[in-house]
Formats: structure tokens, C-alpha cells, sequence
């Protein structure tokens, strides 16, 4: 019997704020939405970030004074949206007017061994020592000889040549909200995100494991380049230069597949399978596709999928502006034939199939909980869609390892066909959109252009509605998939395709005689849309496609399968869930809900494990692990049974 991966629980955190019950999702839409909402949601970021706080029935501003909601609101509504989505790279980031390199001293034999060089005066030592000549310049620098045979490296500064991200809400720390010991931010922002996407579900996971064994759940988490901040591979690689001490938390907590490490130590104690698939900008889908086949082959009954990227440093950017693919502040200078940037320019620096010069980094960490569809039903579960399936390609013989190839056309097109299979020729046709890569690139706007382009014109598609969140977020490169899911999840609870709004109009060499771009947002209805397929380009070759299935589709389905018997039970447990899970969100919109994060907690050894040849037996959990294995190549097998 086929299990159909339903999601029944997503959050996480990105430049528009906390994902689950669409709190991100409704801040790109945010003036289509109705005066309950939009305040929720404002009040939620304004928690988040450190505006507002709830104590005692009401809400304080942060100077610690009473106000009514909507007072608050009114005083902080504009700096909260201009705090939040992609904008000029905050001070508390890192100073963009100063960014550290090392600067080598010069090395001069004229007259002996010596070196010369220039520092700011500011640089230079508290003591000068006896074998430095100073000669002072205009200004603020100062002419420097050192006699002798010196190996000297001066710190010094510039300014980046790009400036703009899409940075997490202003203010918002979440190191801040457990014992957080040091840890690279992207292992903080997991700690949240895969908490709120398992607070979320309304079900306590303690509860969906005494419905399955131990090794029923599997976590497919990681991201696409490590954790390269100081508190990771980043301060690993440059602390010995630096002449600072390497600590023995740099190197294990840099690797990529650490994501999934911490949810399964930290959060869940999980014993099932794991793991961390890296495909560049596709790694969000790659473990996606990991979760779907372990549900649909029936090997796990529960997967936590997730990704988590904060790539937002000024090694990151330098190496990405150095490959040409960023968006520079000269570039978007000359684009828009200006002599300065403001801040509404920053925020405009990402461009999918516009006129643009790059894409703009971000950072986010999104998490999704798979379920098979009979433990959903038994448990009451809420579902917000199904993916049936993730198609993965390379793009074959290459010249540049970082262009584009045929790749792309393979998962999209497959992608489309099982739409067309599963929901029939016109669902497809009327009744589906893409959440396009759309990075923002010349380049990408051609190629992925005529990608989706091509697939519509096969499949007799008129007028294909594209979706390019980019624009909005910034590329958070491995976990881009993540961001493409959780926000298409809101067009089914209310009702719109987020339009390309930085985009003023699509280039000319922009494909779209099949396609449907739009920088206003495209209303079609909670219903109007049977599926989105998300679709990923990455450097090296990287390409996936996903398609999910509606909520309303997707209760169709599963009536299909199990009758209108069993669809009345789970409407009848759901309710209870559905109680709990909005009672989090109210938590989480006051500031009150705490990450799960559990150290040093029920930590087992093999004395505490009851082994037999047919079991292992754990303590804390309802269901043993089987150990009777079927022979899954019996036609080979030479022994007599």
C-alpha cells in the first residue's frame, strides 16, 4: 500500500519573521490582509524583536510603559516593517564601512632588511617599540618603518562592495532564548525554528512517538555551505591568523549536516535515521526527497525536514561578489543611473527576471513535519498540503562548474507530469504555479525563464503564474527550498500568489510567452490553486523540483483511500490539535513560547537497552525496535530456510 508524506507542521524563522500559521508569509502580503491579522502579525515581530513585550495581560512598549495595541502599533508599525525582509546590512551584523582585511607589510632591501607600510593612527600600538620610524601624513594616517628581519601582518579596514541582505528581523537574537553556549548563529536559528515547526503541529511529540517505534522517525536537515561565523568553520580558518586560540567547539559545530545533529540531540532524542544531503541552492528539496521516499516506502512513519543557512558574513558575500554573483552597490548604482543608494534602494536590490546585476544573500531556517497519511488521520493531524514526490537532476557535461545545464528541464517537466497524472490536464493547466529560484541574476532570468517556459509550452499551459520570494528574502542559499514551501503554503490559507513587487518591469530577454510574471499580488482564491511546484537551480549542478498538493485537494485524496468513516474521525480529533496549535501561536505572538532545547536530557547508554535477537527494547518509549529483518534479496539466497 503507497503512504502519501502529508505536512503537518512548519515554522521556522527569515528575513519576514516566524514561518508557522504563515506569520512570513502574511508579512509579504501584508496590506491584503484582513485588521486581525495584520495585527497578529505585527504584534509577533514586534515581540520577536524586542518593540514590545507582554506582561501581566497587556502589552509594554520597550521603554517598559502600559499601551493599548493598537497605540502600540500605530508608534512602532514603520519601524517594524522596515526592519524586517532585505535591507542595508545592519551594524550589529557586521560595519559595513569597515570591513577587516590583513594588509602585508612591504619588504624593502635598499639598505638592509626593513619594512614600510602606512596604518590609520588609530592602529597603531599603545607602545611603539624602539625599532619603529614614524613619519606622520595629512591626516588621519602615518608613514611607518620597521628595520630587521620581520614576518608582520597589519590589520586594516575598507568598505564592502555590497551592502545589502536579507537579515532576520532587527533586534531578533535567538541565542538569546536558551542556553545557547557559544553556538554559530545557524545552529541557533535551528534550535527556533524546528521548535516552532514541531510547537506548531498542536500534537506533543512525546505523543506521536507512543503511536511508532524508535526507528520509525527520521530528521533530514542541513545546509549548503556549514556554519562559517566565528563560533564555527569561519573562526576555525581565521583565528590562527588572527593569533587567536582555536576552542574545541569551531571545528565539530562547522559541518553542514550539524543542523540535524542538534535536532536530534538537543530537541527530539531521536535514535531514527538521520541525515544531511548537500546540493548547493537545491539542499533544502535534496532532504526534502529523503523524508518523501523513507514515508512512501513505509521505512518511517514521521520525518522533520529541515535547512538552515546564515551565510550573512563578510567572507561569504566577498567570496560570492568575487564570483561576479552578487548584487554590488556600483552595479545597482549604474542600473537605476543614480549617484547614491537609500535605504529603499537597498531593499530593492533583488530583482527576479527584471533588470538586475545579482542576487542578495539571506539567511533563514525553515523546518516541515512529514507524516504518513494513516498516522495523520489516527492522530488527528493538521494538513496543510502533501508532496508526493521531489525530482532531482544533474545537469550533465559541463564547461563551467557554476553554469547552468539540461538538468532542470528533466525535474521540472517529470514534476508537471505527475501534477497532470495525479490531478488530471487542466488542474495542471488552470490550476498550478511555480515558486521559481529566481535569484536575481542575469543569467538565471534567461535560463530558468526558459526552463519554465519550455515545460509550459510542452504541457500546453497558457499562462503559467511564476513566484519569485527572493525578492523579498534574499537568496539563504541551501535552506531557498525552505522558504519557497512555507510561504506557498499561505497562498491556500489566504488566497494570494506573492507578487515580484521589486521587480518594475520584466527584462527583454526574459522568456514568457507561457508564463504569467506579476509585481502585484495575484489573487486566485484558497482554493484556486490545486498545486505549486518549488524549484531549485544550484551551482555544480544542483537541480530540483517539487510539487505539493493543496489542503483541499489533498483531503480529496485521502477520502479516496479511506473513506468518509475515517476522514469523520480525524475531523473530529483535529479539532482538539488545531485548539492546541493556535494556543502556541498565541504564546509565540506574545513573546511567551520558549525554543525546545533539552542538554544533558534522558541521555541513554547500552546498560539502559533490553537486547534480544528479535528486539532492543528502550526505556521511555511505548514501542521496541525490531530487529526481525525480511531477506530483501531472497531470489539470490542459497540457504534452505
Amino acid at each position: 500500500m503507497s503512504h502519501l508524506p502529508l505536512i503537518v507542521g512548519f515554522g521556522g524563522i527569515n528575513p519576514a519573521g516566524r514561518s508557522s500559521f504563515h506569520h512570513a508569509y502574511r508579512r509579504l502580503i501584508l496590506d491584503k490582509l484582513d485588521a486581525k491579522s495584520q495585527q497578529e502579525t505585527l504584534l509577533g515581530l514586534a515581540t520577536l524583536t524586542g518593540l514590545a513585550s507582554f506582561k501581566d495581560g497587556t502589552y509594554m512598549t520597550q521603554a517598559g510603559e502600559s499601551c493599548s495595541v493598537e497605540d502600540l502599533l500605530e508608534n512602532i508599525k514603520e519601524q517594524l516593517l522596515a526592519s524586517t525582509l532585505i535591507r542595508k546590512i545592519e551594524p550589529e551584523t557586521f560595519d559595513t564601512e569597515q570591513v577587516m582585511f590583513n594588509k602585508p607589510a612591504t619588504i624593502s632591501e635598499s639598505a638592509g632588511k626593513y619594512f614600510e607600510f602606512s596604518l590609520r593612527k588609530r592602529q597603531l600600538p599603545t607602545v611603539i617599540p624602539a625599532n619603529w620610524t614614524l613619519t606622520e601624513n595629512a591626516g588621519q594616517t602615518v608613514n611607518i618603518r620597521i628595520e630587521g628581519n620581520l614576518d608582520v601582518i597589519f590589520p586594516d579596514s575598507k568598505k564592502a562592495q555590497v551592502k545589502a541582505a536579507g537579515q532576520l528581523p532587527s533586534g531578533f537574537k535567538p541565542g538569546k532564548l536558551y542556553q545557547s553556549r557559544n553556538h554559530p548563529r545557524n545552529l541557533q536559528m535551528t534550535i527556533f525554528a524546528a521548535s516552532d515547526a514541531l510547537n506548531a503541529s498542536g500534537i506533543p511529540f512525546e505523543e506521536i512517538m507512543n503511536h511508532i517505534a524508535p526507528d520509525q522517525l527520521a530528521v533530514y536537515a542541513s545546509n549548503s555551505i556549514g556554519q562559517l561565523d566565528d563560533f564555527g568553520f569561519g573562526g576555525l580558518t581565521k583565528y590562527p591568523a588572527l593569533g587567536k586560540r582555536t576552542s574545541s567547539k569551531q571545528m565539530p559545530l562547522g559541518y553542514a549536516q550539524m543542523p540535524a545533529d542538534f535536532v536530534n540531540a538537543y530537541i527530539l532524542g531521536n535514535v531514527g535515521t538521520t541525515g544531511g544531503a548537500l546540493g548547493a541552492c537545491a539542499t533544502f528539496l535534496y532532504n526534502l526527497r529523503s523524508g518523501v521516499q523513507d514515508i512512501r516506502s513505509g521505512k518511517r512513519k514521521v520525518v522533520l525536514v529541515g535547512g538552515s543557512d546564515a551565510p550573512v558574513t563578510p567572507e561569504v558575500i566577498e567570496g560570492f561578489r568575487a564570483m561576479g554573483a552578487l548584487a554590488e552597490d556600483k552595479d545597482l548604482l549604474a542600473l537605476d543611473n543614480i549617484t547614491t543608494l537609500s535605504d529603499e534602494d537597498y531593499r530593492k536590490a533583488c530583482r527576479p527576471f527584471g533588470n538586475n546585476c545579482g542576487f542578495t544573500i539571506g539567511e533563514s531556517s525553515q523546518f516541515i513535519l512529514l507524516m504518513s497519511d494513516d498516522l495523520a488521520l489516527e492522530m488527528g493531524a493538521e494538513i496543510y498540503g502533501a508532496v508526493p514526490e521531489v525530482f532531482v537532476n544533474a545537469d550533465g557535461h559541463k564547461k563551467s562548474i557554476s553554469a547552468p545545464g539540461i538538468g532542470n528541464y528533466i525535474t521540472l517537466g517529470k514534476a508537471a507530469s505527475l501534477v497532470k497524472t495525479m490531478l488530471g490536464e487542466q488542474s495542471l493547466r488552470k490550476r498550478s504555479f511555480v515558486q521559481a529560484h529566481g535569484t536575481s541574476t542575469p543569467q538565471n532570468r534567461v535560463t530558468e525563464s526558459h526552463v519554465i517556459n519550455e515545460i509550459a509550452t510542452a504541457f500546453q499551459i497558457d499562462a503559467w503564474p511564476v513566484a519569485a520570494i527572493k525578492c523579498y528574502l534574499g537568496h539563504s542559499q541551501g535552506t531557498a527550498g525552505g522558504d519557497q514551501l512555507t510561504t506557498s503554503l499561505g497562498t491556500w490559507q489566504y488566497g494570494y500568489i506573492p507578487g515580484i513587487a521589486t521587480t518594475s518591469e520584466i527584462a527583454s530577454d526574459v522568456h514568457q510567452s507561457h508564463l504569467r510574471f506579476s509585481q502585484s499580488h495575484i489573487e486566485v482564491g484558497t482554493e484556486g490553486m490545486d498545486s505549486v511546484i518549488l524549484n531549485s537551480k544550484g551551482f555544480g549542478g544542483n537541480n530540483a523540483s517539487a510539487p505539493i498538493i493543496a489542503p483541499h485537494v489533498t483531503h480529496k485524496l485521502l477520502a479516496s483511500k479511506h473513506g468518509s468513516e475515517k476522514m469523520a474521525s480525524w475531523q473530529d480529533k483535529r479539532s482538539g490539535v488545531l485548539e492546541a496549535a493556535m494556543a502556541y501561536d498565541q504564546h509565540a505572538i506574545r513573546g511567551e513560547a520558549k525554543p525546545i532545547y533539552r542538554y544533558d536530557h534522558n541521555v541513554l547508554e547500552g546498560y539502559d537497552l533490553e537486547i534480544s535477537s528479535t528486539s532492543i527494547k528502550l526505556p521511555g518509549y511505548s514501542h521496541s525496535i525490531s530487529l526481525e529483518m525480511d531477506n530483501p534479496f531472497d531470489d539470490f539466497s542459497i540457504f534452505d530456510k
